[in-house]
């Protein structure tokens, strides 16, 4: 059992995300500051951040809602870096490595999802 979200591994995965999509973002034109750089940059950030916020909450389904944004996150970061690539503003091969580490981390959230899933079918009987 975790002590805090920054023990996990989809949460240190969710981290190097951001960590690599800001180092790619470095090279847009100044042009996509206000555009791809925010959006691509916010997106990212945003699986740590809803991964943290669901360690916080007491319940099984209030922790889900916030590992599916997580996962939403993760596939607007996904869709967004494959746009990136095929208008040749990002090199193929550090884009895929991004998405191979989202789509791990995805993994690794579906099954807490999965595991958050059976613990809340489990209702202990009351005295």
């Amino acid at each position: 059992m975790y002590k805090d979200f920054i023990e996990t591994s989809f949460w240190k995965g969710a981290m190097k995300i951001a960590e690599m999509v800001f180092v790619l973002t470095n090279e847009l034109p100044r042009k996509e500051d206000y555009g791809l750089t925010s959006q691509l940059r916010r997106a990212s950030v945003s699986i740590s951040a809803n991964i943290a916020e669901a360690f916080g909450r007491s319940t099984a389904p209030d922790k889900n809602k916030f590992y599916d944004y997580a996962r939403g996150s993760a596939f607007e970061t996904k869709s967004l870096l494959l746009y990136g690539m095929s208008v040749n503003y990002f090199n193929e091969t550090e884009t895929k490595n991004v998405i191979e580490l989202l789509e791990q981390t995805v993994y690794e959230i579906n099954k807490v999802k999965v595991t958050l899933k059976k613990q809340s079918k489990y209702k202990p009987s009351q005295p």
